[in-house]
């Protein structure tokens, strides 16, 4: 299935572009040979500012790279009930 359309293409099709971007990819909107802008699924936009906010949270970055270092350790969900005690 196509997934580049021109803005006028775009226009006439909004219907089925929303069905398609629901199924999968992005589709690219052009005027005059220039992307100008995208459609995408919510949930693949949700997921793209669960990753911004990933990203600019300090804490977060830090657990991460701790964990790509081999510096992190994971412990079993039930040594936090223990802790509880």
């Amino acid at each position: 299935m196509k997934s580049t359309y021109t803005v006028t293409e775009a226009q006439a099709r909004l219907p089925g572009l929303l069905r398609q971007v629901a199924k999968g990819g992005p589709v690219c909107i052009r005027r005059r040979n220039e992307t100008v802008a995208y459609l995408l699924s919510r949930e693949r936009m949700e997921a793209i500012v669960e990753t911004l906010e990933i990203l600019g949270n300090p804490g977060a970055m830090r657990a991460i790279r701790a964990h790509r270092t081999g510096k992190m350790r994971f412990l079993p969900l039930a040594s936090l009930d223990a802790e509880d005690r």
